[in-house]
């Protein structure tokens, strides 16, 4: 009789992570030792005054993350709270802006890919195990995965915790996410998707930054777009908030949000449509038998472009992208009298 994976995960859980614990380096961020016993009731978001600079307010209910593949779910997770997730990974700059700016409008759990994870869509690990950590960067506690952005996702609302969230906001994404191409190919999209997928609201959020700057890694020790993280993070923040308080419009299942580079809360915001818009060569050959991603310059249009989420871009607006995911084109008759057929 074939063994019971959940029990046997169970049963070695402990000894595995306190392995894990002594072996592990101390990689992106600074390890913590094992938590001490949690409250097991719900705790409030924190507010304003909690959050402050910096994340001290979300100590005190942090549902923690103990070595790798925890078995089971964790415990402490309050009701209500926002799943926080991106492709690009911890090393954001965008994460901990982002992540206390959402503190001020809920309680926030992030889950994020241990490396960056651009360009992957809604992809999902199968044969891979997927290598679960806590870590603190920059004051912020954080879960990371060594899997894809849909991964957290799923992961978050479903194994995690101990309740699952009420939202998943994917973002701040370093690029920006327009055009039905752009958007179907996006690891931020695709974590939204998957917080979709799970019944739940979901929100995208990305930024334009100028292209020769993409490769943003090797700009972030100059101190470069400093500035950027910050407004994204508040201005993202808000709209969430709007969001919450409002209530997820209804016959959307996602909404796609993008902002130029210098947007503020006070840039107007536009409710678009995403544009009919698709990409041509997506490598380059680096030498003989070896192709390299290079996207630059190929974009391909189709269409009228006005009111689509690519144009108010370009007016250096805001655009929020209602989405419906149920992509199923209108029945035709034509179509079912050439294509179906009766059982003979």
């Amino acid at each position: 009789m074939p063994s019971d994976p959940t029990r046997d995960r169970a049963r070695t859980g402990r000894a595995r992570s306190t392995a894990a614990r002594a072996a592990r380096p101390e990689a992106h961020g600074r390890s913590r030792p094992p938590p001490p016993r949690r409250r097991s009731r719900p705790t409030a978001a924190p507010g304003p005054a909690d959050v402050g600079p910096g994340p001290p307010g979300w100590r005190q209910d942090w549902a923690w993350v103990v070595g790798n593949l925890p078995a089971g779910r964790l415990s402490c997770c309050p009701v209500g709270y926002i799943l926080l997730t991106n492709d690009d990974g911890l090393d954001s700059p965008a994460l901990v802006p982002f992540a206390c700016a959402l503190a001020k409008v809920a309680t926030v759990r992030t889950v994020v890919p241990d490396r960056e994870r651009s360009w992957i869509s809604k992809a999902i690990s199968r044969w891979d195990e997927l290598h679960v950590r806590e870590l603190v960067r920059d004051g912020l506690e954080l879960v990371t995965v060594a899997g894809f952005p849909a991964d957290c996702t799923n992961l978050g609302v479903h194994s995690l915790f101990d309740t699952p969230p009420d939202m998943v906001v994917s973002g701040v994404n370093i690029g920006l996410n327009t055009g039905l191409g752009f958007f179907l190919s996006s690891g931020t999209v695709g974590a939204a998707m998957e917080g979709w997928i799970a019944g739940l609201p979901a929100l995208a959020f990305s930024v334009g930054i100028p292209d020769q700057d993409r490769e943003w890694k090797a700009r972030i020790k100059q101190g470069e777009f400093a500035d950027v993280w910050p407004r994204a993070a508040a201005l993202s923040a808000e709209i969430v908030g709007t969001v919450r308080q409002s209530g997820f419009p209804a016959g959307v299942d996602l909404l796609n949000v993008n902002f130029p580079v210098g947007a503020d809360l006070h840039t107007p915001r536009v409710v678009t449509r995403l544009a009919n818009v698709g990409y041509e060569r997506l490598f380059r050959c680096k030498q003989e038998g070896i192709y390299v991603h290079d996207a630059s310059g190929q974009i391909r249009e189709s269409g009228d472009l006005n009111g689509t989420d690519i144009s108010i871009l370009r007016e250096g607006r805001v655009s929020i992208t209602p989405v419906r995911l149920a992509h199923a084109a209108k029945l035709d008759p034509e179509l079912k009298r050439r294509l179906e057929k009766s059982s003979s």
